[in-house]
């Protein structure tokens, strides 16, 4: 039980205090579930990234699951799963009556254009821990032993792919799945 109220927490202030969602959140959440809990390893926590990346549904919302999944069970993906949602509802119901008496305040015009460009900062380090795990499998520029070659073509052929063609990304995912499979796979 006590487990379940640390995760419960622990997503909680993750949900009441990250701003942008998506990307922008996991830089935070794998500040507090690797780092700080070290409830799992970094490994772990780049797969359910990427779990969560090909599941329906929101970045944050499905990370927070996967984890709370993999620390206790199906109670730990709901404990997870309420801790991090319930701020964003809470937040949009109160944002929603503010925004409603508030709509035309140049000052509240201002905040947003503020919290937006902190946003996009937020996304590119998410971006940037993400590119420096699956290149060099670590976060630690000091670290780097090597870097993946095999992971780079695949990821510049996908974004060649993407923004060259605008493949399907499900079928783009399953495309560069099955390339990784027999790149890695196969010993």
């Amino acid at each position: 039980m006590q487990a379940l109220w640390q995760l419960f927490s622990v997503f909680l202030q993750i949900g009441a205090f990250s701003i942008g969602g998506g990307y922008a959140v996991i830089p935070m959440i794998r500040d507090q579930v690797v780092i700080h809990q070290g409830w799992i390893t970094q490994k772990v926590f780049t797969d359910i990234i990427t779990i969560s990346q090909m599941t329906p549904g929101p970045l944050a919302i499905n990370t927070s699951t996967f984890v709370g999944l993999q620390i206790a069970g199906i109670p730990g993906a709901v404990a997870a799963t309420l801790g991090c949602i319930i701020p964003g509802v809470a937040a949009a119901l109160l944002l929603h009556l503010f925004f409603q008496r508030h709509k035309r305040s140049a000052y509240v015009s201002g905040v947003l254009e503020g919290l937006k460009a902190a946003s996009v900062g937020l996304i590119m380090s998410a971006g940037g821990t993400i590119l420096m795990l699956t290149f060099c499998g670590t976060f630690d520029w000091h670290a780097i032993a090597e870097v993946d070659i095999p992971s780079i073509i695949l990821f510049s052929a996908a974004l060649f792919i993407l923004r060259k063609w605008k493949m399907n990304p499900i079928l783009l995912m399953s495309l560069t799945g099955l390339a990784g499979y027999f790149i890695y796979g196969i010993s």
